[in-house]
């Protein structure tokens, strides 16, 4: 059991190490990764009536092993693509995407970001927002100068958490303003379903999203403990 909120996204673990309690789950949610490794996730109450949860992941906050396991586990779900332009999204998948790009041989990643520079134009931006963060309205925005980068090459995207999908179709509409067609995807954590239809309506839909983990979207049972629930 972790102890503290700190022990949280620091060891990976053997396989089967966590196991459900009473057919539910108290705390700790396990993230698996595809050798079955786990990762120890805390569950998050979301806003309202306190009876919805999700496995949290805050990368930033991991230890370089786990941050590395995941980068790694991303990269082995990109490689069949042949990927030539790795894109980061901000915030907490720019780190997952600088891991990616290396893991893949690459030299440089592309950041996007939420920080408008003088140089930008406001016509490669969208506003942007994220189940974590709701009354957070930002923009995201594509630096002009990495325009050329992205001449006729094999795009895909990397960032931390894929939920409601928000993020991402604001991500999407941004290269389609671009003329970018990104083919896949990639998340440390696809965090329940709502990302797909959110995808769906996108401008140019993925071929593909990989993700190093999933997990379900949480609700409380009876009995106190946490169950997964579809959506």
């Amino acid at each position: 059991m972790i102890e503290h909120p700190h022990g949280f996204w620091q060891e990976l673990y053997p396989p089967d190490h966590f196991a459900p309690v009473a057919g539910g789950w108290d705390r700790v949610f396990p993230g698996t990764l595809p050798d079955g490794r786990q990762i120890a996730l805390p569950i998050r109450v979301l806003p309202g009536d306190g009876r919805q949860a999700v496995a949290s992941l805050i990368v930033n906050q991991a230890s370089f092993a786990v941050e590395a396991a995941l980068a790694a586990a991303m990269a082995e779900a990109l490689r069949p693509f042949d990927p030539e332009v790795v894109v980061g999204v901000p915030t907490l998948g720019l780190t997952l995407a600088a891991g990616v790009a290396r893991a893949l041989g690459h030299a440089r990643m592309v950041a996007l970001g939420t920080s408008r520079k003088f140089w930008y134009d406001e016509a490669l931006s969208e506003p942007m927002t994220s189940i974590t963060s709701p009354d957070q309205a930002k923009r995201v925005y594509l630096d002009p100068r990495m325009l050329p980068l992205f001449a006729s090459r094999r795009v895909v995207l990397v960032d931390d958490v894929a939920s409601s999908g928000r993020t991402l179709a604001a991500v999407l509409r941004l290269l389609a303003r671009a003329g970018i067609v990104p083919e896949v995807a990639a998340f440390a954590m696809l965090q329940g379903e709502g990302w797909r239809a959110a995808v769906a309506a996108s401008p140019m839909p993925l071929l593909a999203v990989r993700g190093a983990m999933t997990t379900p979207r949480l609700a409380l049972g009876a009995d106190g403990h946490w169950r997964a629930v579809e959506g």
